[in-house]
């Protein structure tokens, strides 16, 4: 039981944090989700579009334009036109965006990180196993999530 107490300390910790991260950016959740995808598509050399960003926040067409306008009118992303398809916009994080979530995040990340360093390898790999598969029973048909690695990727 005390294994699944420190994950609820721990989700209860993660939440927190992204409270304090929307609250410095002036964004709610869902806009934070979105900012963090595209922040991750960039680190992966992907290009988001908001078809992409739809079916990752897992909402609708109508409500993806209404955020993208949100954000391109807070500064938060920038659109641009797919030069192979001039029908199609790629998304991308501003560089303000990009400094704000570093100032937001970053110490609290830069700490997580060590700790995680400081494991020896069985125990990354214990780590790993026991939350793979907590994600793989928390993803099951009917809850929030919609995929592993959507949610590994953020």
């Amino acid at each position: 039981m005390e294994v699944l107490r420190a994950v609820r300390r721990f989700r209860v910790a993660d939440a927190v944090m992204r409270r304090r991260a929307q609250a410095d950016m002036r964004v709610n959740e869902t806009d934070l989700m979105a900012i963090r995808h595209l922040i991750a598509c960039e680190r992966q050399s992907r290009v988001a579009s908001p078809k992409n960003l739809s079916e990752f926040l897992n909402i609708s067409s109508a409500a993806t334009a209404k955020l993208l306008s949100r954000l391109t009118a807070s500064g938060h992303i920038r659109r641009e036109v797919n030069p192979d398809d001039g029908r199609a916009q790629r998304l991308f994080a501003t560089q303000a965006s990009h400094v704000q979530m570093r100032r937001a995040l970053a110490g609290t990340h830069d700490q997580l990180m060590k700790v995680a360093l400081d494991l020896t390898a069985d125990q990354q790999a214990a780590v790993v196993h026991f939350l793979e598969a907590m994600s793989a029973i928390a993803i099951r048909p009917g809850s929030e999530a919609t995929t592993l690695e959507q949610s590994i990727e953020s």
